[in-house]
C-alpha cells in the first residue's frame, strides 16, 4: 500500500517544532514498521526554494516550494493546485492529509484521509490581532467546506467529533494521537514541588494567570518551583509575564526556558511533580499526552478537548481556567499529597498506554487506510 502522508513535517525530524509535526513524526516511525506500507511524506514550506526528495528511514519525504502568499491563500489556492499535481503523478493507493494539507486535498479524486488537529478560525479570532474577526470568518468558511468533502476524518478528541456534528459528512473515526515511545521508558526522578509546563507564552495559553495561580503558592506557603517552556509568539505578552514575575518577587521560583526539544522535555517531566497546561482553547494537546506517558499527573483547563485526556480525580485534575485560585488550589492538593501524585501518575501511564502508544495508534490509523482505498473501489 503506497501512503502519501501530508503534512508538516520538520527539516530534521529529530527536532519537530509543534504539535503537528511531532505527532506526523510519531506516526511515521510507526507506520513503517508495517510490511507492506510505502510512506510517502509531502510537506511545503516558505524556505524551500525548489522540490528535492530524500530518504528519511524507510520513508520518502518530498519538500516542495511554498507556492506563495499567505497560509491560507496557499492551502485554497495555488498551493492547493500544486499538492494535488504532484500527488496525481506520485499516485498513492491513499492520501492522509494533516491540518491545513486537509484544506488541499479537497476535491482530489483519490481515496483520501483527514486527521484535524485544530480549529484554526477559532485560535485566529481568539490570538486577535489586526483583522482577526475577519481573518478568522475565512478561515472557517474554507475549514467547513474542507470538512464536508472529506470521507474519512480523523477525530484526535471527542471534542473534535462533537464539532463535525452536521458539518462532515463522511465516515469519522476516533484516533488519538501518538506520543514518541521514548516517553514511555523515561525513569521518574522527581524534583518535590517541580511544577512544569510546556506551551508557547501567549494569551491563548493563559500564560499569566498560571503565575497568578503559582503566586497564590507561594503566598501560602508551599514549597515550589515553576518551569515554563515554550516560544514567545507575542513579545508584548511576553513583556507584560516577565513584569508579572518580578512584581510578585518570583524571580527564584519561575524560570522561562523558551524553546527546548524533546530531550531537554524529557528531562524537565522526569523530574516534574505535576504537568499544567491551562490553555483557553485546545484540542487534544501532545504535552499531556507526553505527561501522561511519562506517568506524571495533569491540571488542565475543563474545556475543549482536556476533558476527554484528564480524568478529573483520577489521573489528575481539570480546572477553570479563568479561576487562579482554583488552580492554585488543585496545585497545593497535588504538591502535598505524595500518594494522590502516584496514584494519579500511575492512572496517567495506564491510560496513555492503551490511547498514544505509537504502535496501537499506526494500526487503528492503517485501518482507516484500508477502509478508504475499499470505500473508493465500491464507488
Amino acid at each position: 500500500m503506497k501512503v502519501a502522508f501530508v503534512t508538516s513535517f520538520p527539516d530534521d525530524p529529530g527536532a519537530p517544532v509543534g504539535g503537528v509535526e511531532a505527532v506526523s513524526v510519531n506516526l511515521v516511525q510507526a507506520l513503517t514498521e508495517f510490511v507492506g506500507l510505502e510512506i510517502h511524506i509531502v510537506t511545503t514550506k516558505r524556505t524551500y526554494s525548489s522540490q528535492r526528495t530524500e530518504r528519511w528511514g524507510k520513508a520518502v519525504v518530498h519538500r516542495l516550494p511554498w507556492a506563495g502568499g499567505s497560509t491560507l491563500r496557499h492551502a485554497v489556492g495555488p498551493g492547493r493546485r500544486q499538492i494535488q499535481e504532484y500527488l496525481r503523478q506520485l499516485a498513492p493507493d491513499v492520501v492522509h492529509a494533516h491540518d491545513t494539507y486537509g484544506l488541499m486535498i479537497k476535491g482530489l479524486d483519490m481515496p483520501r484521509v483527514f486527521t484535524i488537529h485544530g480549529f484554526i478560525h477559532c485560535d485566529t479570532l481568539m490570538g486577535g490581532g489586526r483583522w482577526a474577526c475577519l481573518r478568522s470568518k475565512l478561515w472557517k468558511r474554507a475549514e467547513l467546506a474542507a470538512w464536508a468533502d472529506q470521507p474519512h476524518i480523523i477525530s484526535i478528541s471527542p471534542y473534535v467529533r462533537e464539532r463535525l456534528a452536521g458539518v462532515a459528512k463522511g465516515a469519522i473515526h476516533d484516533i488519538d494521537n501518538p506520543v514518541d515511545e521514548a516517553f514511555f521508558e523515561i525513569i521518574s526522578n522527581e524534583i518535590r514541588g517541580r511544577i512544569f509546563s510546556a506551551a508557547v507564552l501567549s494569551p491563548l495559553k493563559n500564560t499569566l494567570v498560571l503565575i497568578e495561580a503559582f503566586a497564590r503558592l507561594a503566598t501560602h506557603g508551599v514549597g515550589a518551583s515553576l518551569r515554563l517552556a515554550g516560544a514567545v509568539t507575542d513579545a508584548n505578552y511576553c513583556r507584560h509575564i516577565e513584569e508579572r514575575i518580578h512584581r510578585l518577587r518570583l524571580q527564584d521560583r519561575v524560570a522561562l526556558l523558551g524553546s527546548i526539544d524533546r530531550r531537554h522535555i524529557q528531562r524537565e517531566l522526569a523530574e516534574a511533580s505535576v504537568f499544567v497546561l491551562v490553555s483557553l482553547q485546545e484540542n487534544s494537546p501532545l504535552g499531556i499526552e507526553e505527561a501522561m506517558a511519562v506517568g506524571v499527573p495533569v491540571l488542565a483547563s475543563n474545556r475543549c478537548g482536556m476533558p476527554y485526556m484528564v480524568r478529573d480525580g483520577e489521573s489528575g485534575f481539570l480546572v477553570d481556567p479563568n479561576d487562579p485560585d482554583d488552580i492554585a488550589r488543585r496545585l497545593d492538593q497535588l504538591l502535598r499529597g505524595d500518594g494522590l501524585r502516584r496514584s494519579m501518575g500511575a492512572k496517567s501511564r495506564e491510560i496513555a498506554l492503551d490511547r498514544f502508544d505509537p504502535a496501537k495508534v499506526a494500526a487503528r490509523t492503517r485501518e482507516v487506510y484500508l477502509l478508504a482505498i475499499l470505500g473508493s473501489r465500491r464507488k
